[in-house]
Parts: structure tokens; C-alpha cells; sequence
């Protein structure tokens, strides 16, 4: 992985240090030609551009009053008025002391243990109680950084390795190597039968039109490539390593469907007779887990890594399938 520096540009003509709030600035002069989401992306260097062209698609961003696209052209002088939607913004959920697994920790990132069955985001049906809630208690000062630092995320029942920042900074420049590839996740998965040594897939990912709540392989869906390497063999199901190229939502359980090799306790992709059941007895979950993790920190420039043993259950699942050699 090449190791890179990230610094933000300064930023063009704007009010405030941060895009803290509704704001209305001019665009310089110096972006004439430029398309809109790129002329946000160095006048608000705190926010990703995707993030920015999100906002302006949604309706967050108008252009001299008018509703605009991230995609057209500005030629300075017009106003731009920027409005984050709710959940972007400090105060949005509430801190609350659930304890943390922390591999490591500076001013900068947070590396997270998350456990199977803590969920990331508050949402529908859990409002709060989730990740973010405990990071805006252990690290007050996420809260002026968008969905508290959360940069990508693991399923609730996915267990595993995750990274934060603490930092409008930080999480720019985070979310930057997640689109360039640059960020390095490597998961542990028990899988149905007999897959390859080893391989790719290589197939575009979205809603599954039959069932709006699950993911599937769609034609119409968004690029989504994971490898993945056989690990060890057992009557039954396998071990294997996935690492991701990109982080579609159920990406590795969606491609492994695909495959014709399900996760182990899949209650969503899973197949629906129940298969090896006495090693699976008491595993309510996936059997997925996140265990490294590489990045290039966003001040120093260095490469960094951290690895993580398997969550308690997955590793006793692992071991039940040992002993009776499922």
C-alpha cells in the first residue's frame, strides 16, 4: 500500500472555520469551469466530495436559490447555500456510556472491537444504544464530525475491526481512501460447502427486487468485487479469508450466496433448511468477522495495521467444528 500524506486544501471563499451549520458563501472566482461538487470539495475540505454531492442531489445544496446537480458547471459569483440534512449535524444523539473495545486510539482515529450485535448507526428500531452513541460519550469531540467519525461499518452481527475519526480531517481523509481502495479489510467467514482455493467476484450489487429489505447480484446494481482465499476444509463448510475492494452494503454475504457458499448462520442469505446443526446450535448470527484492518493514518502518512482474534463465538463455532469434524 503506498503510503501517502492527506492534507487538506485550504479553504475558498466561505463563512467559518467549518460546515457546522446551514451556510450561503460565494463561489471564487478561481473555480470558474469547475463542476459543483468539486468547487464544495475545496471550499469545505472538512466533508468528502461524494458526501457534498450526496447533500446536493438530495436537496441539501442550492445554486442562487435554485435546486442544482454535483455535476454542473460554476463559473464564480454565485451563491451556493449548504443546508446538512439531519444526522449530520452535533447534537443529533445523545452520548451514552456502552463500553468500547479499543485497539487503538490517538487524536485522530479510533480503531474499535465492535462485538456481534451492537449496531452502528442509530436507526429505525434502534435509536440508540448503537456505536455512535458510545463514541460521542468515550470522544465528546466526535460530535462535531459527521455520524461521530463512523467512516464505514460492520453489520449488527458482524463481528470485528473497525476504524473512527475524531477529526473533520481525519474522517475526509478517511473516507478519500475508502473510494481510492486504499483501505485494507480482511474478514474470517465459516461458508456452506466446498468453495475454490481461491478467487474473485466480481458482480454489481443492489436492492434485491423480489425482497426490497435484502441485497442481491443485479445487473443494475453498483460495482462490488470481493476475493476471497480457502483457509481450511471440514465435511460440510470451510474456512475462508474475504477482503474487500469495496464496501457494498452485505457485500461478502450477498457474493457468497452468489458463490453457491452461504455464511454459516446467515438468517437473511442462509440456506433456509437448517444445515449442520449441532456445531451451529446456540450461533445466532453470521459467521463473519472482521480481523484486520490497514490504513494510512491521516496525519503522519504512515502505514498502519491492526489485527484482532476472532469474537468469542465465532471462535467456539470454529472449534466445535474441529471436534467433530462437521
Amino acid at each position: 500500500m503506498q503510503k501517502t500524506h492527506y492534507s487538506p486544501q485550504a479553504p475558498a471563499e466561505r463563512s467559518g472555520a467549518a460546515l457546522a451549520g446551514s451556510v450561503s458563501v460565494r463561489i471564487p472566482d478561481a473555480e470558474a469551469g469547475s463542476r459543483l461538487d468539486q468547487a464544495l470539495a475545496r471550499m469545505f475540505p472538512e466533508h468528502s466530495r461524494s458526501r457534498l454531492a450526496a447533500w446536493t442531489r438530495d436537496g441539501h445544496v442550492t445554486l442562487d436559490g435554485r435546486t442544482c446537480e454535483p455535476r454542473q458547471r460554476v463559473w464564480g459569483g454565485e451563491h451556493v447555500a449548504v443546508a446538512p440534512p439531519p444526522g449530520s449535524q452535533p447534537g443529533d444523539d445523545q452520548a451514552q456510556a456502552i463500553a468500547l473495545s479499543i485497539v487503538h486510539e490517538d487524536d485522530d482515529i479510533i480503531v474499535i472491537d465492535k462485538p456481534a450485535g451492537l449496531v452502528v448507526h442509530p436507526g429505525n428500531g434502534n435509536p440508540d444504544g448503537t456505536l455512535v452513541n458510545a463514541l460521542l460519550h468515550h470522544a465528546p469531540q466526535v460530535a462535531a464530525v459527521p455520524r461521530a467519525g463512523v467512516v464505514h461499518r460492520l453489520d449488527k452481527d458482524t463481528s470485528g475491526v473497525m476504524v473512527a475519526a475524531k477529526t473533520l480531517e481525519a474522517h475526509t481523509a478517511l473516507v478519500r481512501q475508502l473510494q481510492a481502495r486504499t483501505v485494507h479489510r480482511h474478514y474470517a467467514a465459516l461458508v456452506h460447502g466446498l468453495p475454490p482455493a481461491s478467487g474473485l467476484v466480481d458482480e454489481p450489487i443492489g436492492r434485491d427486487p423480489r425482497a426490497r429489505v435484502r441485497m442481491a447480484v443485479v445487473a443494475s446494481g453498483k460495482p462490488a468485487r470481493t476475493r476471497f482465499t480457502r483457509v481450511e476444509v471440514f465435511s460440510g463448510c470451510a474456512l475462508i479469508e474475504c477482503s474487500l475492494e469495496t464496501g457494498r452494503t452485505h457485500q461478502i454475504r450477498v457474493h457468497l450466496t452468489h458463490l453457491g457458499h452461504p455464511l454459516l448462520g446467515d438468517p437473511v442469505y442462509g440456506p433456509r433448511r437448517a444445515a449442520l446443526a449441532a456445531p451451529l446450535a446456540g450461533f445466532e448470527r453470521q459467521a463473519l468477522h472482521a480481523w484486520r484492518l490497514g490504513l494510512v493514518h491521516p496525519s503522519t502518512g504512515k502505514t498502519m495495521q491492526w489485527e484482532v482474534p476472532l469474537a468469542p463465538d465465532m471462535a467456539a463455532l470454529l472449534a466445535r467444528i474441529r471436534e467433530i469434524g462437521a
